[in-house]
Order: C-alpha cells, then structure tokens, then sequence
C-alpha cells in the first residue's frame, strides 16, 4: 500500500485535473456516489471526516470503495463500475476535501 506525501497527492490530483480525469470522476461521483456522499459520511467536501482517509492513502481508499466499508457495499452497490471509473470518483472526492 503507498502512502503519498501530500505534495505528492497534490501533484497527482493537479496531473488528473489537467488529463480530463477528474472532470470523469465528477460525472462518475454525481450519477453513482452523491445519493450517499452528498449526506452521508464521509460526506463531499468535509475535510475533517476526509482527512484521516486520505491519509492513508489512494490505495487504501480505491480498496475500500471497491471491497465496500461499513455501510457502503462494493462499488457504492454499482457493480458495473469499472476499478478506473471508482479511481476517478475517489480522486474527484479527494480533491473536494482539499
């Protein structure tokens, strides 16, 4: 499992930015992950409750999204997503608690 500085994370939300992927992610988070992220914790933008998650970094985070964690099934209970499209919605949701 990396663990990113956070001029690392930086720099790699800032590559994402500039290749179109996070403009994805955003799509991928406001048709599959806002019914929950937008009221639910860890909720969208919320620094306090995302800080400890980034912390541990992308990978960790990717896996739980994938596996699912506590009340979130797999996917977010959105099977078909593919492990690009949960990547684009993690650093999307990252980027908004930044």
């Amino acid at each position: 499992m990396n663990k990113l500085t956070a001029s690392a994370m930086a720099f790699l939300l800032m590559t994402t930015a500039v290749s179109g992927v996070a403009a994805d992610g955003k799509q991928i988070y406001a048709q599959n992950c806002a019914a929950c992220h937008n009221g639910l914790s860890p909720k969208l933008g919320d620094k306090a409750a995302w800080e400890p998650r980034i912390k541990r970094g992308v990978d960790a985070l990717m896996a739980s999204a994938i596996k699912g964690k506590g009340g979130m099934p797999p996917k977010g209970g959105h099977a078909a997503l593919s492990d690009d499209d949960i990547k684009a919605a993690v650093e999307y949701m990252v980027s908004q608690a930044r």
